[in-house]
């Protein structure tokens, strides 16, 4: 029996986007009693299906719209799919939203415990990568300070350097290598690529073409929640620059 790193089977997503312009949450209580709100029904993904081989690098490529980042979440385990499953064999480190857990009122320090919560770690891991996290991130002038003074990119790299400090088998990739300034984005991107070199599977989604080139070895197309091409980084980049042509 092949012993996959993550498997996709049949995955399907749906949102019920309400109809009704609905001002207070009084208003909508009332309307649900008298079954008064109606819903669009969108399917964001729909019949999914794809298996990844350890070490193996997924590039999703797709138009705004695809479902990239919906897919993501569910691989993550941040949605549940309305139909299908996904198995996921080994830990799993999600760089989707950096900084998403933090809360601005605390310093970066807290909010590096918080954030580790977030995503899983114990307090004696944290304690164990603390320095580590910090000399990452180039904060420590900055680490007593509450995190509403960080500006967007301070707290893109804090999130960066949490979220990678784990060893994962699974490592799934939003558009993060384009956070915080350019001598960051190199750092970032040489720590993602020791993280490929020790085998982790990975699934990457970038607007950038050329970057999913040169950190994948697979890639995939989703139009409208579905997968519409699957396969080798250069015959799928291929479909997708002629996809790229159409639409301009």
């Amino acid at each position: 029996m092949e012993k996959y790193a993550l498997k996709v089977d049949n995955v399907g997503m749906k949102f019920n986007l309400s109809t009704e312009k609905i001002d207070s949450l009084k208003d909508y209580v009332l309307k649900s009693i008298k079954r008064e709100v109606s819903y669009d029904e969108f399917w964001a993904l729909r019949n999914v299906n794809f298996t990844l081989q350890p070490g193996e690098r997924l590039g999703i490529l797709g138009l705004n719209g695809a479902g990239k980042s919906t897919l993501l979440k569910v691989i993550a385990g941040v949605f549940k799919p309305t139909e299908g499953k996904v198995i996921r064999n080994g830990k799993i480190a999600p760089l989707l939203e950096l900084g998403a857990g933090f809360d601005k009122q605390y310093t970066g320090r807290e909010n590096i415990y918080l954030y580790g919560a977030v995503l899983g770690y114990s307090k004696e891991f944290i304690d164990s990568k603390y320095d580590e996290i910090v000399k990452f991130s180039g904060l420590k002038k900055f680490i007593d300070v509450p995190l509403m003074n960080y500006s967007s990119g301070m707290k893109s790299r804090l999130g960066f350097s949490i979220a990678t400090v784990v060893e994962p088998d699974i490592l799934i990739l939003d558009e993060v290598l384009s956070v915080g300034d350019s001598k960051f984005r190199r750092k970032s991107e040489k720590k993602i690529m020791k993280m490929f070199d020790s085998g982790v599977t990975v699934l990457f989604v970038s607007h950038s073409l050329a970057q999913v080139q040169r950190l994948c070895n697979k890639a995939m197309i989703l139009d409208h929640g579905r997968v519409t091409a699957f396969g080798g980084i250069d015959e799928v980049s291929a479909i997708y620059e002629r996809m790229l042509e159409e639409d301009a």
